[in-house]
């Protein structure tokens, strides 16, 4: 596979509003050991892509200062150490950052097969969120099949993940969403109740759907003012996982309630977890979620695509939540 000297990226010129994104040139970088370059078909648009355009999440020591925390493409080069992947193999990674480019680099053990069924572009949806979702839900939240779980952000990326992934497990799924036809897409998905936070109270709304039971375990992605409710949807032993802060990362915590309940509140983020804690997560996907795309278990759900030239764009269409599941640039 021939490889140029220089490729396009998508460059924030300064923190700031979508404008601040702009095509430039760079390198095209090469692999060191244990990396792989990867020709990018797609790359995933994430809410954190937005956080760090603002300037408000800045790249761990080391990555990329390139958006993008996972592509799907083929593999164009392999650093040395690489055993398993070879030039050509189509793939898609989980990256610290620099997926908003024709090249990428990614550690080999971050790189997944492209699952059965599964277009090489909307690959691209995988990688963050699928890896989002096993750690916080499956690993971290310990949902076991008959459980019950409440999304928070059903229509989004993570969101929709979650769901599918949940109704595998056996789950009773409720997610709250922003709009009739996204609490619609959610029930299509597996949630038994979608919950339109805009017009209904989710604590309420658990609290009759469980009998007053609340559910065991909650996924959070608003943090700030939705702990107090969060805390009342909760049964008896129930988690809270948090794994973004969109409203906030402070708010008033209610000890007598977390400790009368035996109530666990914990929360994780991915980017800066090392190497071989992704790749951990990412043999586990592949063992025991990857095969269920061939069966049309999964699927990924793509909003839609873009051009680099229109990575504005993308983020303008991000940050106004209208959008269902992934969006995607397409070098």
């Amino acid at each position: 596979m021939a490889i140029p000297g220089t490729m396009r990226v998508v460059e924030i010129t300064e923190p700031g509003p979508p404008e601040a994104l702009q095509v430039r040139a760079r390198p095209v970088p090469v692999p060191g050991t244990g990396e792989v370059s990867i020709r990018v078909a797609a790359a995933g648009v994430n809410r954190a892509d937005t956080m760090q355009r603002k300037g408000n999440y800045p790249p761990p020591p080391g990555a990329s200062d390139v958006l993008g925390l996972e592509v799907s493409g083929t593999v164009a080069a392999v650093g040395q150490g690489v055993s398993d992947l070879t030039v050509g193999d189509r793939v898609c990674a989980l990256l610290t950052g620099g997926g908003y480019a024709e090249y990428c680099l990614a550690p080999a053990p971050q790189c997944l097969p492209i699952p059965a069924g599964v277009s090489l572009i909307d690959a691209a949806a995988l990688p963050e969120a699928y890896a989002t979702v096993w750690t916080n839900v499956i690993d971290r939240g310990r949902l076991e099949q008959g459980e019950s779980l409440l999304v928070h952000g059903g229509s989004s990326g993570i969101g929709t993940v979650a769901i599918q992934l949940a109704r595998l497990f056996g789950a009773r799924i409720f997610a709250t969403a922003g709009t009739p036809a996204k609490c619609a897409a959610c029930r299509e998905l597996g949630a038994e109740r979608a919950i339109d936070y805009r017009a209904e109270d989710f604590a309420a709304v658990l609290g009759e759907a469980t009998g007053g039971r609340g559910v065991d375990l909650i996924l959070d992605m608003v943090g700030g003012a939705y702990l107090e409710r969060n805390l009342a949807s909760l049964a008896i032993e129930g988690r809270l996982v948090i794994i973004a802060l969109m409203e906030g990362a402070q708010a008033e915590l209610d000890l007598a309630r977390l400790m009368s309940r035996r109530l666990t509140v914990t929360g994780a983020t991915l980017r800066a977890r090392s190497i071989a804690q992704k790749a951990e997560i990412m043999t586990a996907l592949r063992a025991r979620v990857w095969p269920r795309f061939a069966s049309d278990e999964l699927r990924p759900i793509v909003h839609a695509t873009y051009p680099l030239a229109e990575a504005a764009e993308a983020h303008r269409i991000m940050e106004s939540s209208v959008h269902t599941g992934k969006l995607l640039l397409v070098p």
